[in-house]
């Protein structure tokens, strides 16, 4: 966190597998976008969103860091700095899906090794593709046994989970506005 001539500013680190929808959901917040097409992230691409927090002016920079691993030597460096990060898995009900939830420890261990401790928010995205969101809503389980979100929150310590769509927007603008006031308030207990 920096705080200069635009307020606060944060860079928030956005990791995941990939083709979970790290990229799109970032699009959908920022500029209420979706493109169906989809566009593997080369190494990391970065995007900023101004807002306000109690009036305080907050920039958020967004670093979205390819999940292929191809691209796992050059993530350290692109995590420098790094006030917060979101770990996006797919809520498919498919192998990539699962294994998207199943890679949750393993960049949950990246994010750490390299930055230490953090703010850290976990979205499951594309709940449009769910059949029963309801199972999950109440259950926060899909319908696979090792796909227990529940037993994966108590087992760690994020900031929330999120159930969220990019094509939709469902839970976007809330789970990326948690982070933001989240921010604000480590911001205003250190000031």
């Amino acid at each position: 966190m920096s705080e200069d001539e635009r307020g606060l500013v944060y860079k928030v680190t956005v990791i995941g597998d990939g083709a979970v929808g790290k990229t799109s959901l970032i699009k959908k917040f920022t500029k209420g976008e979706f493109n169906e097409q989809y566009i593997m992230t080369m190494g990391a691409q970065f995007t900023q969103y101004q807002t306000q927090v109690e009036g305080i002016p907050l920039e958020l920079v967004f670093w979205d860091i390819a999940g292929q691993e191809s691209f796992a030597q050059l993530r350290p460096n692109f995590y420098q700095g790094s006030s917060a990060a979101i770990i996006v898995f797919s809520h498919e009900n498919n192998d990539q899906g699962e294994k998207s939830f199943q890679n949750i420890t393993k960049w949950l261990a990246d994010i750490k090794k390299n930055c230490g401790r953090l703010p850290i928010i976990l979205f499951g995205n594309k709940v449009d593709l769910v059949e029963n969101i309801d199972s999950i809503v109440k259950n926060k389980e899909n319908q696979k046994s090792n796909y227990n979100v529940d037993a994966l929150m108590k087992g760690y310590n994020f900031l929330g989970y999120y159930l969220t769509s990019a094509l939709t927007g469902q839970g976007v603008s809330q789970a990326f506005n948690v982070l933001a006031n989240k921010l604000y308030q480590i911001y205003k207990n250190f000031a």
